[in-house]
């Protein structure tokens, strides 16, 4: 009988376990790479570019406002198709969904929190300035 109940137990405590952890660590898309498109609505919409090299979850990189020129650092994390950022001066940072060579989201930066669409144009992030 206490074989029975333990069983019982196992298979309980089981079904109660948390997997959550796993799935906020697991990253399934990849965003290393070149990404540009538009960011902000209309009168106050910027090129921009994000230059992007992923380990694991972590990413880092470089973010490129094209009409100022304002690069910035950025630092985040992919968690499933989500990808999130902060921009290391703390003025930018953005929730982005990516599917395949696309990522779709919102950007707070100087017009607010704005909604994007990248693509990405290429495989490898560059590291040297991007052309003015």
């Amino acid at each position: 009988m206490a074989r029975v109940l333990l069983g019982i137990s196992v298979v309980f405590l089981m079904g109660c376990a948390q997997k959550d952890w796993i799935d906020r660590t697991l990253a399934t898309e990849n965003v290393t790479g070149a990404w540009t498109g538009l960011l902000g609505p209309s009168g106050c919409s910027r090129d921009v570019r994000l230059d992007l090299q992923q380990e694991g979850s972590k990413v880092t990189g470089v973010g490129v406002v094209f009409v100022s020129n304002d690069r910035f650092p950025i630092q985040g994390s992919v968690a499933g198709d989500v990808f999130t950022f902060k921009s290391l001066r703390g003025s930018t940072s953005g929730e982005l969904t990516v599917s395949g060579d696309d990522m779709k989201g919102r950007i707070l930066w100087g017009c607010g929190n704005t909604p994007v669409l990248l693509h990405r144009v290429e495989a490898t992030p560059r590291t040297e300035a991007p052309p003015r």
